[in-house]
């Protein structure tokens, strides 16, 4: 995926009604190179190859039988997994609406609802093995705003990956700079028998997103 010397070049005329950031956003896709191999490979998203490394570090998607795709638009993440697990049942829930992906459950609304984990669970013909998280807070600027807002997603689906996961099962959720928070670093690894942070390369170099991989759910007391 290296870029050509002609690519690597490409710039954006900046037009009257786009701001500086806007052409600094076209300029980065442009010139991506994972942008231009998802359009190659027929994925929606570069997110796409977040999940296929993390898949491949750790090993998460081949087998599973039931996944939760939490924030799954546009859906890159349900596609690799289509992919990489056909015979698995997928359900996904966005507030944004989702193209339709063939084999994939897709609710649109808001994960927050209290409605939503019951329907989520209701596509399902068990409980999910594998529940994937690539949910972020829409952001107002303020940085310390933007990480609470984002961890309480995150801290939103490790309590439905915990209350819903088979026994050995796997929970992968985005996080930001620093990580998980110690509270919620401590509740997973009383869950979960592995819980590691990575960043894989396809996230940009400049992004403040890492990934929290936790897995071999050990199961509810009953």
């Amino acid at each position: 995926m290296s870029r050509s010397g002609k690519d690597a070049d490409r710039r954006v005329k900046t037009a009257k009604k786009r701001t500086a950031s806007q052409v600094r956003w076209l300029e980065r896709q442009l010139n991506d190179p994972y942008v231009k191999k998802a359009k190659a490979d027929g994925y929606r998203s570069r997110a796409a190859y977040k999940i296929i490394e993390l898949d491949e570090r750790f090993n998460l998607i081949r087998g599973s039988k039931r996944v939760v795709d939490l924030g799954i638009a546009p859906g890159g993440w349900a596609q690799v997994v289509r992919k990489l697990a056909p015979r698995a049942a997928i359900v996904g829930i966005d507030l944004l609406p989702t193209e339709p992906i063939e084999g994939v459950a897709i609710l649109e609304m808001d994960f927050m609802d209290d409605a939503a984990p019951g329907l989520l669970e209701a596509e399902l013909d068990g409980p999910p093995d594998l529940v994937l998280s690539d949910m972020a807070a829409n952001t107002v600027g303020h940085k310390q705003t933007d990480h609470l807002r984002t961890m309480a997603l995150v801290e939103a689906g490790a309590w439905f990956a915990t209350e819903t996961l088979e026994k050995g099962g796997a929970f992968v959720a985005k996080v930001l700079a620093g990580g998980t928070d110690a509270e919620l670093l401590q509740m997973l690894k009383s869950h979960f028998t592995s819980v590691k942070h990575a960043k894989p390369p396809a996230s940009r170099k400049g992004s403040s997103e890492w990934y929290v991989v936790a897995q071999g759910f050990k199961g509810r007391e009953d």
